[in-house]
Order: structure tokens, then sequence, then C-alpha cells
């Protein structure tokens, strides 16, 4: 397998995980929040990531969330399961769950707080790889995984055989610009929305297309049409909204589930350690928000 063995490009949501008040998957609405998404325009779903809270998850939570996700996407657009886990035997396993619900491959971080050697993460790879046919996105997320997939690296993880892609999230545009061109030509690379597709990446698996996916599908749509304009007024946006989120030490997920309730979307809570956000952060939020002018008529719909 190499980027042409699958067709993932554009637009893609990282999926929350509703949680209801006292802690627990609400199925319901995850089944209602996918529909939500692809209505919206996402060509792609990425469920149990980061943003899925994937490490408030037990396995057998995991695999629930990202069957769930399958059948409610129901082929419409392609749903990747996040598989990632410190124990090799442990990713082999959740990824046979994903293959098994119906995934169209799987996102797989390096292990994550221990420290293993540039070889032994290849190793790992190799060996999920060997056990599972299935399509593998890899996942640098350096600040949160602490190991991470520099460009010499990937360009070994890329001569993987079902390594076909890579979800770019260390935020450095010098190590994104350098991995597409160590390994572009192998795998589809996807980050950094608008400045991506600019230099050639295949598009971006983003969180905030939780609540404001239609603008966000826009930029690729606007950049496939040759609107740079457009798809740089829409990046703006896109841009003041992950500071948005992020700004006075807020959490970016539980940011997102609040907005998900101002605009009447079912987010559900984050699980602990994660809290709901509290005064000031929500007030600042609903002003940012109106800032930006994407209030209008959604406090009316969250009632």
């Amino acid at each position: 397998m190499d980027k042409n063995s699958v067709a993932w490009k554009d637009l893609w949501v990282a999926i929350v995980t509703p949680f209801d008040a006292a802690g627990a998957i609400d199925e319901d609405a995850l089944r209602t929040h996918v529909g939500w998404c692809i209505a919206e325009g996402v060509s792609g779903i990425v469920a149990a990531g980061c943003t899925g809270e994937f490490w408030a998850l037990t396995d057998d939570e995991r695999n629930r969330v990202i069957k769930v996700c399958v059948e409610a996407a129901g082929g419409q657009v392609p749903v990747i399961g996040g598989t990632g886990a410190i124990r090799t035997p442990d990713v082999i396993a959740l990824t046979e769950a994903a293959k098994g619900a119906g995934c169209a491959g799987v996102m797989v971080l390096p292990p994550f707080f221990v420290k293993p050697s540039t070889d032994d993460i290849v190793a790992h790879y190799q060996a999920v790889s060997d056990a599972v046919d299935i399509p593998i996105l890899l996942y640098n997320i350096p600040g949160n995984a602490v190991n991470a997939l520099v460009p010499e690296l990937v360009d070994r993880l890329a001569d993987i055989d079902n390594v076909v892609a890579i979800k770019e999230s260390s935020m450095d545009f010098t190590n994104y610009t350098r991995t597409l061109d160590v390994a572009g030509d192998r795998l589809r690379v996807f980050g950094f929305s608008l400045a991506g597709r600019l230099i050639g990446a295949a598009g971006a698996i983003e969180t905030n297309p939780n609540f404001w996916a239609s603008g966000l599908a826009e930029i690729h749509t606007a950049y496939t049409k040759g609107d740079i304009e457009r798809a740089r007024a829409l990046n703006r946006t896109a841009i003041a909204l992950r500071d948005l989120t992020i700004a006075r030490d807020r959490n970016m997920y539980c940011s997102v589930k609040a907005i998900m309730a101002m605009f009447g979307l079912s987010g559900g809570v984050p699980r602990l350690p994660l809290r709901p956000l509290a005064e000031p952060h929500l007030a600042e939020l609903r002003q940012g928000l109106v800032d930006l002018g994407l209030m209008a008529g959604k406090e009316a719909a969250a009632q």
C-alpha cells in the first residue's frame, strides 16, 4: 500500500466522544453528531482520537465508539479509528477490532510517555502492519505524545507496507514541509489547512469542524476551485477560532464541547480528568464567537 491505495483528502473531523452528566458515553448523541458532520461537508471522520478523549476510554469503549461512528456514517464517508497505545499488543488488538468494525483505516500514535529508540518505533509500526492488513495513518503530535515523528523517521515509516498517510500535528511548519518533502511521494500528508494545501498536502484533520464544519470544509472547496482569497478569509477565521479555544490556559477539547453546547450540538461534556468549562471562560468564548460573527441564531437553536 501507499498513498494511492486510499482516496483520503480535504477536511476530516477529529470527532468528539459525547459523555452525559454521569460520565457515560451518549451513543445517541454520537450518532446524531456523525450525521451533522457529514451533512456539514466533512470528507471523513477520525473516531477515538485525541479529540475523542481516547485516554479516558477503556479499550472496550474505544471499540464501541469506533463501531458506532462506522454505523452512523453508513458508508457516506470513510471512518478511521484511533488505535494508538503504549503497548504494541494493545495497538494490534485495537486495530483488529477497528478493521472488524468496518473502518477504512486506523490512526496510530507512536508509543507515548516512554522513550523508545527510533528503531523501537519503526519496529512498533512494522508489527502493527504485519499483524493487521489495514491502511495506517501515522499521527505526529509530540506536544502530547512526547515522541516525535520527525521527517527522517517518517521517511523510514513510509516504507512500511500499510502506512499510507500522516496527520502532522506538531504545529511546526518547518517539520511539516520537510515531512512532505521526504515522504509526500508515498504518504498523504494532512495538516495546516490552507497553508498545507498550497504546498501539496492532501487535506486536514481538525477538531473545530465539530462546531464549524461547513466553514472549514469551504476552505478546501475554495482552494480546489482556485478561489484563494475566499480560502484565505475563511482560514483567518479558522486561526482565530483555534486561538480562542486555547486562550487563557483553556483545554481545547473542553472549549470545543462548550462551543458545541452554545450552538445546540450534541457534544456532551468532557470526562475526568477534564472538566466542563465554567465562567469566565464561557463568557469569553461566547464573546469571541460573537466577534467572529458566528453566534447569529445559534443561541436560539441551543435553547
